[in-house]
């Protein structure tokens, strides 16, 4: 009976997995489709040098592609059915990479997908230590394998199933393995989830079970019961890198679509398995894909939310700050606590969530998902005396209950709330009315204080800190301010002519006051201002894109435009542009050069839109466009069916590579539109084609944008905007530009709505302006616009003069006042080559000049 005994397999159970959120680093982010030995190795090593190992994080993992894949019948398999090690990236196996990365004092951890692949199949490879094989087990309904195809289901209730993946399972064990992504599950894919948790038990060795991706929230509690972590959503990253490249890594779109799966799983996540939401993508700076506020904001909501941090970033190019953000012990520590936090507030762009840890601290992050700095609060259950601790910039305020921040835009303020303490107040301070100004009018900002403190506040003095060149009204000062009192004033803030199109400048409020009398505090919120100016005719503009600001710009022949919009696609029809009406006849060519991008991610949208009501957004046929996108690459869309939204698209996403610049050229012939885009301006390449109905014989066309981040705004400039035939631009000339003659009177002047910020007046009896340097390809009669400002009742007169010819009168309508700029379009016979163009009136004053703008062609 001894001997019968010791004959039966003991099976100890290894020690728990998965009792706290695991913190390591992963290879698809940025290695992606090329894992090899030597890289995996250099990631670990880095991750030791770093300081990221004495910090928490203790996984490397290499994610897919470690095993041959020669085409769709699936990967490459060993003798037993099982993934073979692809030897050119692994020469020495995968065992040696992970006593590597055991050695550097980590864990190691590997990826597969459900089923069995269709070459064990094929080969009806043997399953180790039965009479079993391949073709006995497998079924034939495909499994997913997003990058190398080619898997078959497995039925679990034929004999050697278990078997198959228990080998599999002991082959891992055996290379040191503490830790499996299966990638590609589905809730069909539940025997195999369970087979492989059983497996990995019964190895004996602690092995840590991932589950990936989009799980379904209905099976949230077998997830929970065979794994340690399980994804909730689809993929971090972008995929909008140039040419495929892995940078940028991901986008705040990718972010802020997490709020509502931390909200929605909190409640299946804890010791044992923890809700996933994907990689942490920082580490890399502007690699990253993320403004660091952006990167504060994934790193606090994943560890609000007890996620899993596996970094996705290049660690041997680590980006110091962001090196500091992954090392805050702090920030680390809310993560490890296991505890899910809820979400108790969800207001427009605010959302807050907080979770009690054991000693009855609570964590509390104030996020603003929108796109300009925001004053974010929640209140405590009770009011009383609470000691607040921001734990990322480790100052610490007490509170009479609320816990409030001035929070910029896509980012977050992270607290460890406590009882008692003493500490200065909690105060606000915030500015509203200023995400954007128009140069040369004043804007009225009001700037608020606002004491959340247990104590008052005495000698409170407010202000606005502007850029150098603009204008600000002066402080205002309040005796004190008890708890729980706000206080407000306003100020007048004018911004001069920029001297480029749509700069953004930060302007900051500021809050100075005293403590106990004697104290001094201040506390201060920075803004980002954009400037914009008018829009000059023919030129107009609009926005369907309600959920941002659209601010406007022109100078010289660029064109800015900002503005928001969910997206331009299927059931939204958001856009923000400046356009000309009626300018595209039946056949026509628009062109223009995408210039920069600012804040576009993702399926944002800058580029050309043509449609026959640039005004009917919704609810007129709608038209095409061709963009640049960072996640589609440069695309013509249009709509197929005479409706009102776009609904169709050429190439696929990615086919032609994202770039900026890039100029586009879209040329209708009847219904049919042609796209093209261009690097150099000469050589033009096909982006696609398209046969649009519904289209009107005359249409409107312009620029447009859409952030494609519903409440965030994206800028785009552009340049060159043209239609008519190649080569038709309209070139500008500056009234004032220093080669033009002015006699008499006539005189240079300031203008905030001018294209230069300058104009020039006084023309009249004796008194003229001639523009010099007008160049025209060749002879014949141009169509010149002459940008004008008369505030006058009736209009004024001038006469026009080319190259000392006889002079033509023109009558010009008034505009409103002398600071409003109108168009008119005069023919003039030029030569070939320079010409000069005088403006006069013998008699009485002309108009004020801005510029002129002389046509690439003749006609």
């Amino acid at each position: 009976m001894t001997a019968a005994l010791l004959a039966v397999p003991i099976h100890v159970a290894p020690p728990p997995v998965g009792q706290k959120p695991v913190l390591g680093w992963s290879s698809w982010s940025f290695v992606r489709r090329n894992p090899t030995a030597a890289v995996i190795e250099a990631q670990a090593d880095a991750m030791k040098k770093s300081g990221l190992g004495k910090a928490g994080f203790k996984y490397v993992n290499v994610d897919d592609f470690w095993y041959p894949c020669p085409g769709g019948q699936g990967p490459a398999v060993d003798q037993y059915g099982r993934w073979a090690v692809d030897t050119a990236r692994f020469p020495d196996g995968i065992k040696a990479v992970a006593d590597h990365v055991h050695h550097d004092g980590f864990k190691f951890g590997i990826y597969v997908t459900p089923g069995i692949s269709k070459q064990a199949v094929a080969q009806n490879s043997a399953i180790e230590g039965t009479r079993y094989h391949a073709a006995d087990i497998a079924t034939t309904d495909g499994r997913a394998n997003y990058n190398c195809g080619g898997m078959v289901g497995i039925d679990y209730g034929k004999p050697g199933a278990q078997e198959f993946i228990d080998s599999w399972a002991a082959q891992f064990a055996g290379w040191g393995v503490d830790y499996l992504k299966i990638d590609g599950v589905g809730s069909s894919d539940i025997p195999d989830v369970k087979a492989w948790s059983d497996a990995l038990h019964d190895t004996g060795r602690p092995i840590h079970l991932e589950l990936s991706n989009s799980l379904d929230i209905a099976d949230a509690a077998t997830w929970k019961q065979y794994s340690n972590g399980w994804r909730t959503g689809g993929d971090i990253e972008c995929y909008c890198g140039p040419d495929g490249a892995s940078f940028p890594l991901t986008s705040w779109g990718s972010i802020s679509s997490r709020f509502d799966q931390v909200a929605a799983w909190q409640p299946y996540g804890g010791p044992g398995g923890y809700n996933d939401y994907d990689s942490l993508e920082v580490g890399n700076g502007t690699g990253d894909g993320l403004t660091y506020d952006e990167r504060k904001t994934q790193m606090s909501l994943w560890s609000l939310a007890a996620s899993p941090l596996i970094l996705g970033t290049d660690l041997t190019h680590l980006d110091p700050a962001d090196l500091a953000l992954l090392k805050n012990h702090d920030v680390l520590a809310v993560d490890q606590d296991g505890i899910d936090a809820g979400r108790v507030a969800n207001s427009g762009n605010r959302q807050v969530f907080t979770k009690t840890e054991k000693n009855g601290d609570v964590i509390v992050g104030l996020f603003n998902t929108g796109g300009s700095t925001a004053v974010v609060s929640t209140a405590m259950p009770a009011k009383a005396h609470y000691l607040l601790d921001e734990l990322w910039t480790h100052k610490r305020t007490s509170s009479g209950g609320v816990v409030s921040a001035s929070v910029p835009a896509h980012g977050v303020a992270l607290y460890r709330v406590r009882r008692g303490g003493d500490a200065p107040p909690s105060t606000t301070v915030a500015v509203d009315g200023l995400s954007s100004v128009t140069a040369g009018k004043p804007a009225t900002a009001t700037v608020s204080f606002t004491n959340n403190g247990f104590d008052p506040v005495q000698a409170a003095r407010l202000s606005l800190t502007v850029p150098k060149g603009w204008k600000a009204s002066p402080a205002t000062a309040f005796a004190g301010v008890a708890p729980g009192q706000t206080v407000a004033a306003r100020f007048s803030v004018t911004a001069p002519a920029p001297s480029t199109v749509l700069p953004t400048d930060v302007v900051t409020a500021n809050a100075a006051y005293r403590w106990h009398f004697v104290v001094p505090q201040t506390v201060t919120a920075d803004t980002d201002v954009v400037t914009g100016t008018a829009i000059d005719p023919p030129y107009r503009s609009f926005s369907s894109a309600s959920d941002a600001p659209a601010v406007y710009g022109q100078k010289d022949d660029q064109i800015g435009v900002s503005g928001g919009g969910a997206d331009l696609w299927t059931d939204n029809d958001d856009y923000t542009t400046v356009y000309q009406p009626g300018v595209v006849g039946s056949t026509a060519t628009v062109q223009t050069v995408v210039e920069s991008r600012t804040g576009l991610t993702g399926y944002g949208k800058a580029g050309i839109l043509v449609r026959n009501d640039m005004t009917a957004s919704g609810t007129g046929p709608e038209g095409v466009i061709l963009f640049a996108s960072p996640g589609g690459g440069v695309q013509l869309e249009w709509d197929n069916n005479a409706g009102t939204h776009i609904n169709a698209v050429t190439p696929p996403n990615g086919a032609i590579a994202d770039r900026t610049p890039v100029r586009l050229k879209l040329v209708r012939d009847g219904s049919f539109y042609t796209g093209y885009y261009s690097t150099d301006g000469t050589t033009w390449s096909l982006v696609g084609q398209a046969d649009v109905p519904g289209q009107a014989g005359t249409q409107d066309a312009g620029v447009f944008i859409t952030s494609h981040t519903a409440g965030t705004p994206a800028q785009a400039v552009f340049s060159g905007f043209t239609v008519g035939r190649e080569g038709g631009r309209l070139l500008p000339y500056e009234a004032e530009a220093p080669a033009n003659q002015l006699t008499g009177g006539a005189s240079i002047a300031s203008c905030g709505n001018c294209s230069g910020g300058a104009k020039v007046g006084f023309v009249g009896p004796g008194a003229t302006l001639t523009f010099t340097g007008v160049t025209a390809p060749s002879a014949g009669t141009y169509p010149v616009v002459v940008a004008y400002l008369d505030g006058s009742d009736a209009g004024r007169q001038a006469t026009i003069a080319v190259n000392g010819g006889t002079p033509q009168a023109v009558h010009f309508a008034p505009t409103g006042d002398f600071n409003t700029v109108g168009t008119t379009t005069v023919p003039l016979a030029l030569q070939a080559g320079s010409n000069t163009i005088e403006f006069a009136n013998p008699t009485d004053f002309t108009p004020d000049f801005d510029r002129i703008l002389v046509p690439g062609t003749p006609g």
